[in-house]
């Protein structure tokens, strides 16, 4: 199984507003960078689209080093919460409905698929990938305004 890595980012002007994500998917000395964006949407939505579009690349199952500066996404895969909101309707444990039950089945699926390894970097820091990230997530919202 090959590894490859990949870096996502979302960004929203206003929540919700108009956003865009950016991905950098890794593979050897092979790099591609993509992005893209929404009129109207959230900082979540994009975080997770821009992970599911990522991995929606890949041509074979793969072990994917995934690098977020998104709780919201790394949380919910690494502590298995978004396993159990699928499990229970799309209902979390205090009774509210789920966000983004669209998204989530789709990454889900794609998570059964690659063996996805979850990694948390801080956001607007030292990371050179995901400032990179950002760059693209802000500048597909921008076509939005």
């Amino acid at each position: 199984m090959k590894t490859v890595t990949l870096y996502t980012d979302g960004a929203c002007s206003g929540n919700p507003g108009p956003g865009g994500w950016g991905a950098i998917l890794m593979y050897g000395e092979h790099r591609r960078e993509l992005s893209g964006g929404e009129a109207n949407t959230t900082n979540n939505r994009m975080e997770l689209t821009a992970v599911i579009q990522g991995l929606r690349l890949l041509k074979e199952p793969c072990a994917v080093e995934l690098w977020s500066d998104s709780k919201y996404v790394i949380d919910a895969l690494d502590k298995g919460w978004a396993r159990s909101w699928q499990r229970r309707g799309w209902v979390k444990s205090d009774k509210k409905p789920a966000l983004n039950p669209d998204l989530w089945e789709q990454l889900l699926s794609l998570c059964d698929t690659h063996a996805v390894r979850c990694h948390w970097v801080k956001g607007h820091a030292e990371n050179p990938y995901n400032n990179r990230c950002d760059e693209l997530a802000v500048a597909e919202s921008r076509k939005f305004r």
